[in-house]
Parts: structure tokens; C-alpha cells; sequence
């Protein structure tokens, strides 16, 4: 026994759950289906029993008093004589046939002379009982209590999904109003401020938040009031929720966590209980912190669509919301954050100083914010030595915060996937291309033709994009196509606050460009300058109606920032304005096609070069442009690759 291994093992533990009461009950109601469904009597009528009784093919009869009820059994022997009556085959089972009688049949006298008709030994067996009521009863209730039984069962399942608590707790179908939001303790959250990268101003904002929880009296002794509401206001990944984990992690005090769509059940009522069920939840726990994320989804604008089936459970929940953030009662202690990234949508009285003092506008990071968060998601992949941080910050403009991460990761996808033993500048650069280009789709079939078509459209655009001093710097071109486009190029936008008309015109005659180098080259211009012309029209209208950029039409603007007008089905100007402002648009239109075939056609060398490099090689780099044209004109600073994709 000394060389064996002593280690016993491992008892076999059965648990008995809710699953084998399902079990049970399946195997209880196909037991009754079953047992009753083996025999399978005839019905016949009180004569043809009498027959049969005289010509000795009865075995035996049970007759039920109370019910007025008999059950016949034939003998073995004599049963093939009534195999038609059963539909051709033979019951294993009996009784075989049952008769029923009126309440003045007497039993025992009917029973005891058709006995005595019969010789001695073939006389019939006859058992006369009543069925107690109890019983039949009890077999009537059976059937309806395992129901009943599988009803509660399945119901408290669903009231776990609606809100309620574990069995033989809080829970169950009267829960479905208790607030569904998750609290947070204190010292329960590890994401400080330390783990936001970027982001200077919102920051800023919400430790001031953070402050007065932990110094109140630094506010107080003054006679300031902290703002009862934040709002935090951006596009989609850029940290919004992030923020609110930091601020949780940061004040030390209890933080309520909740999405706005939790609010809002099929169940009329459910959203306003459940607003009113948290903030009683938070004012027990006061000083503490409500966080709503998505509250548009319960914020909307009031009576925008009265016409058009309005919600009106989530216009309730909504009033209920505004009652408890500001309303006759005092929260005091209760601090509400809100992040969302569709502002234009929410109900004023939602904004309005008393419940959202503040709007903290989070916004794409900038280089130096792009530098940070970089460092934050690197810290746990394995780079090359030579690896440029910066480099990659300039290449990566308006990237929200959810992009560099998915950048990172992608990244390290690709080298694992060309078997590499660390991640370098190429394969961010990949990752780059893929998150904005799409996958290359090596499996596409392009005739000649076709490819010398693309290589022209992309060569328009680099050489207009590299003569135009306010164009945006060209970056790569490429016509190996990747996602929806057959050929794209990339550019290194700069960081501009203000654009000036100059700019935008150079930037228009870039967009251009594939067209033109179309017409000049095939006689004719093709598709795949869909996406070209799309927003090309949308610069030129946006100048016009927007920005004031047109003399006839004079310095005005139609742009409604309140969002407003979308629900108004008029033109905010006259058929006479309109008129002219299609006029306007077309004639700059006009005037940037002629600018850029002049561009083309005076560099038509340099741009057939390019094209048949292009063809050559697929890709090409700044490099190339610069050799062929020499130094760019203009030439700003690096950013991110801006993607420019063509529908041929």
C-alpha cells in the first residue's frame, strides 16, 4: 500500500434543484395519460351485454352503483370475436367494454337471473362497489395543482429577470417596481482617476464633484451649493462611462449604477416605481452617487410625436424622474450623474439648472490626450524597442478613446498572427488600416481594366491632394480593396479649430479629384465616385446654407442647433431662396471641377507616372508623390489617417 497513491476519491455529491422538480412533474402527468390510456373500453349498450353474458363470453363485471356504471371483461378465448369492434386488433388490456344504465336499474336482481341462466362453474364474476366522492374528487384536482404547481415555479424565474430576489427572499412578481440598479460600497471600486487618460477638462469637473463628498465643509463654511447634477456629453467611446467608474472609485462614498432603458418595462407604472425606488434607496445612503447611463433613453423630449403613438410610459417615467431630482422634496446628499451622447434629444426641463447645473462636454482626445491613453492600453502588450509612441499619436486623430483600444489590441492580433515576438510600427499601422478600411479582401476579382480605372481615381486624388497647400496631407494610397471600397487614401488631417473658406475649397477639389482623373483619362466618368460626389454635395451645400460662404445668398445661416426643426416639415426659407441656393451650390461645384481638370491636365506627366506606379506597386506612400512632384506646398503637421473610401 506504500507505493499506491493514498488519495481518495472524490465523493459523488447529487444536488437536488429546481430542474428535477420539472422532472417530477413530467414523468407524474405522463404517468396519468399513460395509465389511463392502456385500456381502451367500448361503449355498448345494456342488451348487447345481456347477450354477451348468455352466450358465455364474459369474464367479468364491475358495475360502479353511485356512477350508474358498468365495466365488462371477455374471457381470453372469446375475444377474436369482437376484434372489429375494437378497429381490427386485439386489447391486451381490460375492461374491454362499458355500459351505462339508468338510476332505476337494480343490480343485484338483473345480475343474480342472468347467473342463473348459465350452468354451474361459467357463471360471470360481478363485483358491485361504489366510488367514494373524496376520490374522485381528489382525481379531478390532481391535473390543475401540477399546473398551478409549474406556474409558480416559472413565474418566480421570471421574477428574478424582472427585478426580484432569490427564493424565500425580497423578491417575486410583486418586486418588478423595485429599482434594478446596482450599488457600489465604498472601496468596492478600483478605477481611480489615474486610469483616465486624457480628458483635462471633464476631469477637472468631476473631482470637484469628488471634492465636496470628502470636504464639504471647505464649500459650505462659504455658503456654496455643490451642483445637484452632472451631465457628460460626447460622442460614442470617448470615456463618458469611464469618468463615472473613476468618480465612484474616487469619492468613497456609495454610487448607484443604473442604465436608462432599466427604467422603462411593457408593465404600466414600472418605470416611475422604480425611479421612486432608487432615489428612496439613495437618500438611505446619502451622501452618495446616482449614476444614469444612456438617459436619453428616458430623457427624450416631451409631446415631440403626440401624434405618432407617443410612449406614454416613458413620459411618466420621465415626470417622475424631474419630481425626484428636483421637485417639493429634498435630496439632499444625492448627487446624479448622467452621461449620454445625444444631448439634442433630452426634455429642457431634464437641463435645466436645479437638476443638470452642469454639462461636461467629453470630447475626442487631442495629440497630447492620444499620447496618454496610448500608454494606458500599451502597459500590457510586448513592443518592439524601436517603438515610436509619438509617431503613432500623429497618426491616430479624432480616435475616441474605445478606438485606441481596439487599435492595441488589433495590433496584437496581427503580430500573433504573423508569428512575431514582438508588436512593431508596421503592425499598427495594419491594425490602422483594417479599423478604418475594413478587412482586405484578397479573394476580389478586378479585370485590367477595372484596375487601371481605380489606379487613375486614386492618383487624381493624391496629385491634387499634394499640389492644394490646404488639402489635407496625403498619408498612403492604396487600390487593394479592403471592406465596400475598391481603393482609398489616407490622409494626415490637420487639428483645426476654424476652416477657412480657402481650405474647404482645396479640400473639395481633392474629393474631386478621382472624378476628373476619370474624364481626362477614360472620356467618361464611371460609379465610383459615389462617395466622392456624397460629400462633396455636403460641403457645398453646407457653405451655402450654413456657413455663409456665398454672396448672393448673403451671410446667412440655416443651421438649427437645437435640433428643433426636424420634427417641422417646412423649409426654414422661401422656393425663391431655395432656387438660388441650388444655383450657388451647382456653380461651385462647377467652378471646383474646372479648378481641379486644370490641376490635372497641367501635371498630366506627373499624374500618368503616378498612376502607373500605383498600378505597379498597389500601395504607395508620400514618399513617391514627393519624388515625382517634389516637397509638398503647404505641408502641415501628421495626424491620423483619414480614410477616404471609394464605391467603385
Amino acid at each position: 500500500m506504500a507505493g499506491k497513491n493514498l488519495r481518495g476519491k472524490r465523493p459523488v455529491k447529487l444536488s437536488f434543484g429546481v430542474s428535477w422538480l420539472y422532472v417530477i412533474l413530467f414523468i407524474g402527468i405522463g404517468w396519468m395519460f399513460f395509465n389511463q390510456g392502456w385500456a381502451n373500453p367500448q361503449k355498448e349498450e345494456w342488451a348487447d351485454v345481456t347477450k354477451q353474458w348468455l352466450d358465455g363470453d364474459i369474464k367479468e363485471v364491475t358495475f360502479v352503483r353511485n356512477e350508474y356504471e358498468g365495466m365488462v371483461t371477455i374471457k381470453p378465448d372469446r375475444l377474436e370475436k369482437y376484434v372489429s369492434a375494437f378497429g381490427g386488433n386485439v386489447p391486451k388490456k381490460s375492461p374491454h367494454f362499458v355500459f351505462l344504465v339508468s338510476g332505476h336499474f337494480n343490480a343485484e336482481e338483473m345480475f343474480g337471473e342472468l347467473n342463473a341462466q348459465l350452468p354451474e362453474g361459467e357463471q360471470v364474476k360481478v363485483v358491485i362497489e361504489n366510488h367514494e366522492s373524496l376520490w374522485g374528487m381528489l382525481q379531478w384536482l390532481v391535473f390543475p395543482a401540477l399546473l398551478l404547481f409549474m406556474w409558480f415555479f416559472m413565474f418566480r424565474g421570471m421574477n428574478r429577470n424582472l427585478g426580484g430576489g432569490a427564493p424565500g427572499g425580497p423578491g417575486g412578481i410583486f418586486s418588478v417596481g423595485k429599482s434594478t440598479g446596482k450599488l457600489a460600497e465604498k472601496d468596492s471600486m478600483k478605477v481611480t482617476f489615474k486610469d483616465v487618460a486624457g480628458l483635462y477638462g471633464a476631469k477637472e469637473e468631476v473631482m470637484e464633484i469628488v471634492d465636496f463628498l470628502k470636504n464639504p465643509s471647505k464649500y459650505t463654511a462659504l455658503g456654496g451649493k455643490i451642483p445637484k447634477g452632472a451631465l457628460l456629453v460626447g460622442p460614442p467611446g470617448t470615456g463618458k462611462t469611464l469618468l463615472a467608474k473613476a468618480v465612484a472609485g474616487e469619492a468613497n462614498v456609495p454610487f448607484f449604477s443604473i442604465s436608462g432603458s432599466d427604467f422603462v418595462e411593457m408593465f404600466v407604472g414600472v418605470g416611475a416605481s422604480r425611479v421612486r425606488d432608487l432615489f428612496r434607496q439613495a437618500k438611505e445612503k446619502a451622501p452618495c452617487i446616482v449614476f444614469i447611463d444612456e438617459i436619453d433613453a428616458v430623457g427624450r423630449a416631451r409631446s415631440k410625436n403626440a401624434g405618432f403613438s407617443s410612449n406614454d410610459e416613458r413620459e411618466n417615467t420621465l415626470n417622475q424622474l424631474l419630481t425626484e431630482m428636483d421637485g417639493f422634496d429634498s435630496n439632499s446628499g444625492v448627487i446624479i450623474l448622467a452621461a449620454t451622447n445625444r444631448a439634442d434629444i433630452l426634455d429642457k426641463a431634464l437641463l435645466r439648472a436645479g437638476r443638470f447645473d452642469r454639462q461636461i462636454h467629453v470630447e475626442l482626445p487631442d495629440l497630447k490626450e492620444r499620447e496618454e491613453i496610448f500608454k494606458v492600453h500599451l502597459r500590457g502588450l510586448k513592443l518592439a524597442d524601436d517603438f515610436d509612441l509619438e509617431f503613432l499619436a500623429k497618426h491616430t486623430p479624432g480616435f475616441s478613446g474605445a478606438d485606441i483600444a481596439n487599435v492595441c489590441n488589433e495590433a496584437a492580433l496581427t503580430a500573433a498572427r504573423h508569428d512575431k515576438g514582438s508588436i512593431d510600427k508596421q503592425d499598427f499601422l495594419d491594425a490602422v488600416d483594417r479599423i478604418i478600411g475594413g478587412l482586405e479582401r484578397k479573394s476580389k476579382i478586378i479585370t485590367p481594366a477595372e484596375k487601371s480605372s481605380i489606379a487613375h481615381h486614386e492618383a487624381g486624388h493624391a496629385t491634387v491632394s499634394w499640389l492644394l497647400p490646404h488639402a489635407n496631407p496625403l498619408f498612403k494610397v492604396t487600390i487593394v480593396p479592403r471592406g465596400q471600397a475598391l481603393g482609398a487614401a489616407w490622409y494626415l488631417p490637420e487639428e483645426r479649430q476654424l476652416v477657412t473658406k480657402e481650405q474647404m475649397v482645396d479640400e473639395m477639389c481633392a474629393l474631386i479629384g478621382g472624378r476628373v482623373a476619370e474624364e481626362i483619362v477614360n472620356g467618361q466618368p464611371s460609379t465610383g465616385a459615389l462617395n466622392d460626389l456624397e460629400r462633396l454635395t455636403k460641403m457645398a451645400y453646407g457653405m451655402v446654407t450654413y456657413y455663409g460662404m456665398s454672396e448672393k445668398v448673403g451671410n446667412l445661416s440655416f443651421y438649427d442647433s437645437t435640433g428643433a426643426r426636424g420634427y417641422d416639415l417646412t423649409k426654414p426659407y422661401s422656393e425663391k431662396t431655395a432656387e438660388l441656393i441650388d444655383r450657388e451650390v451647382k456653380e461651385l461645384v462647377e467652378s471646383i471641377h474646372d479648378r481641379t481638370m486644370k490641376i490635372l491636365t497641367d501635371n498630366r506627366d506627373g499624374f500618368m507616372e503616378l498612376a502607373a506606379l500605383l498600378s505597379e506597386k498597389e500601395v504607395i506612400f508620400a514618399d513617391d508623390l514627393e519624388r515625382i512632384f517634389g516637397p509638398r506646398a503647404g505641408a502641415g503637421p501628421d495626424g491620423k489617417p483619414s480614410e477616404e473610401k471609394d464605391n467603385l
